[in-house]
């Protein structure tokens, strides 16, 4: 059986949230701020374990998933459950867990938002992951930035051309001819940028995980970590 695809709401639709974190309190507090903004809480719990059993096949398009959960599960194992359920994850931690975030990411985690961030914050980070949009915030770019084992796809100026067009959202047609190359050539840059982040341990299969990639190297605008004056 295929993965479910993901399908994110429309801006008039309700959006579906989950929460997993092993404190009721902020259990109790996220539901209270979710429900409030008009978020249907479908589901909140303790662990991955017991919102898949809990969700009995109802859909939600974004869970807060806390990184650190009592019953010793591990954080890649956790965000890609999660995703295997039909939902984009946004991460709820502390700052200081660096790496947990950073394997979060790696595992596919949509974005990244603070235990300390206000409310309203992280309602707006879950709305910007439930419509499909990779989270672009200073936590992020911290998280890579300090993580000095989030290995970077060694990409040539050629290839960092193509996915900075490509992920900035021009189909592969134009990029080409904004390059002025043709538009095989194009895919053959693409294809070899796939597998060049398949060989780090952060595969890109679809135009979403290519964006985040981007977005993590600083190929895209706001997150530019290694300084190179692009």
């Amino acid at each position: 059986m295929s993965a479910p695809t993901l399908e994110r709401p429309a801006a008039h639709d309700t959006v579906r949230v989950a929460i997993v974190d092993d404190h009721e309190s902020v259990q109790l507090g996220l539901r209270a701020a979710f429900a409030d903004d008009g978020f249907d809480v479908v589901e909140t719990a303790a662990t991955v374990d017991e919102l898949i059993n809990g969700l009995h096949g109802r859909e939600v398009d974004v869970t807060v998933l806390d990184l650190s959960l009592g019953d010793g599960s591990s954080v890649t194992e956790n965000v890609k459950r999660v995703q295997a359920a039909g939902s984009a994850v946004l991460v709820h931690s502390i700052a200081d867990r660096v790496a947990l975030v950073r394997e979060a990411l790696a595992a596919g985690a949509a974005g990244v938002i603070p235990k300390s961030a206000a409310t309203k914050t992280v309602i707006a980070a879950a709305a910007t992951v439930a419509r499909g949009d990779v989270l672009n915030n200073l936590e992020w770019a911290t998280a890579i930035d300090a993580d000095r084992d989030f290995a970077k796809a060694q990409l040539g100026r050629r290839e960092r051309e193509i996915l900075h067009l490509y992920a900035s959202g021009l189909p592969l047609k134009l990029a080409a001819e904004q390059l002025g190359i043709g538009y095989s050539t194009a895919r053959e840059y693409l294809d070899r940028i796939r597998v060049k982040y398949v060989e780090v341990g952060r595969p890109a299969p679809t135009k979403v995980d290519l964006l985040r990639r981007a977005v993590e190297d600083g190929i895209l605008p706001g997150l530019d970590v290694d300084g190179d004056g692009r």
